[in-house]
C-alpha cells in the first residue's frame, strides 16, 4: 500500500514539475514578446573603460534666472551657496564621485576611474546628477532665499566627458577654475562701472572692450579703490568639494541602568562628508595635500 501511495505522490510531483516548467518556459517566451526588438535601437553609451567620468551640469537660461530672482551682481553669495548645497547632496546620493568643483551656475563632478555604477553609461550618469540637482535646488531654495519667493523651476543642462589621465583631469578642472577668473574678473569691473559710475551695460562693455587683466585690475583700484586680491576667494576660485572626515555635536539621551530617567548629553562623532574649500587648484599644492583624490584605489 505504502509503495502504491509513494509511486502516485511521485507521478504527481513529476506531472507537476513539467507543468511549472512549460509555464516558466511560456513565461520567458511571453516576456520576450514581438516587440522585444525595439530595444537594439539602444545605443550604446557605455563610458570607457579606466578613464575618468565627469557629468558637467550649467544653468540653463540662468541670466534670465537671475534677473527675475534679483540676484545681487556681480556675485550672489546666497545663490553660490545653494548651488554648493545642492552639489553636496548629489555627492551623498552618489558616491562614487571623488571629487566636484563648481562656478557661478556650473558645477563638474568626477567619478572615480574604476566605478563601475550603472554599467557606466552616460546616459545614467548624467541623468541621474542633472535630477538629483534640479531637485535639491528646488527643496532648498527657502534654506537660502528666505524673502524671495522661488517664480518658476530651474532648468539645468548636462554633458558626460570622459578623460584617460590624472593630467588631463586636472587640465579640465584647472580649466574651469581659469574660466572661473576671467569670468569674475570682468563681472566685477563690469558692474563696478554700471553700480558706481552709472554707465548703461552698453557702455561698459564698450569700456572694457580689448582690455587685458591688468587694465581691468587697474580701473578697480584706480576708479574704485578695489583690490581684486582682497575680493572673497569663492568668486575668485570658485568651490572645491572632497570628501574629508568631520566630526560632530549631537545631543544624545542617555539611561543608565540605575536610573528612572535618561540624561541628555552632548556626543560626538565622526563621518566622512564632503566639505567645500575655496583654493587653488591649478597648482600642485592642492594634489600634494590631497593623494587620495587620484588614487585608483580610493
Amino acid at each position: 500500500m505504502w509503495a502504491a501511495c509513494k509511486i502516485k505522490v511521485h507521478d504527481y510531483l513529476a506531472t507537476t514539475s513539467i507543468t511549472l516548467r512549460r509555464c516558466l518556459r511560456l513565461g520567458a517566451t511571453m516576456a520576450k514578446s514581438k516587440f522585444e526588438y525595439v530595444r537594439d535601437f539602444e545605443a550604446d553609451d557605455t563610458c570607457l573603460a579606466h578613464c575618468w567620468v565627469v557629468v558637467r551640469l550649467d544653468g540653463r537660461n540662468f541670466h534670465r534666472f537671475a534677473e527675475k530672482h534679483n540676484f545681487a551682481k556681480p556675485n550672489d553669495s546666497r545663490a553660490l551657496h545653494l548651488m554648493t548645497k545642492c552639489a553636496q547632496t548629489v555627492m551623498e546620493e552618489l558616491e562614487d564621485i571623488v571629487i566636484a568643483y563648481g562656478q557661478s551656475d556650473e558645477y563638474s563632478f568626477v567619478f572615480k576611474r574604476k566605478t563601475n555604477w550603472f554599467k557606466r553609461r552616460a546616459s545614467k550618469f548624467m541623468t541621474h546628477v542633472a535630477s538629483q540637482f534640479a531637485s535639491s535646488y528646488v527643496f532648498y531654495w527657502r534654506d537660502y532665499f528666505e524673502d524671495q519667493p522661488l517664480l518658476y523651476p530651474p532648468g539645468f543642462d548636462g554633458r558626460v566627458v570622459v578623460y584617460p589621465s590624472n593630467q588631463t583631469l586636472k587640465d579640465y578642472l584647472s580649466w574651469r577654475q581659469a574660466d572661473c577668473h576671467i569670468n569674475n574678473l570682468y563681472n566685477t569691473v563690469f558692474w563696478a562701472l554700471i553700480q558706481q559710475s552709472g554707465l548703461t551695460p552698453v557702455q561698459a562693455q564698450g569700456r572694457l572692450q580689448g582690455t587685458l587683466a591688468a587694465d581691468k585690475n587697474e580701473i578697480l583700484f584706480s576708479e574704485f579703490n578695489i583690490n581684486y586680491n582682497n575680493e572673497p576667494l569663492m568668486y575668485r576660485k570658485g568651490t572645491v568639494l572632497i570628501w574629508q572626515k568631520v566630526n560632530e555635536v549631537m545631543t544624545k539621551e542617555i539611561k543608565l541602568p540605575t536610573e528612572m530617567e535618561g540624561r541628555k548629553m552632548a556626543v560626538t562623532r565622526t563621518r566622512t562628508k564632503p566639505v567645500p574649500l575655496h583654493c587653488d587648484i591649478i597648482g600642485d599644492a592642492f594634489w600634494k595635500e590631497h593623494p587620495d583624490i587620484l588614487d585608483e584605489d580610493s
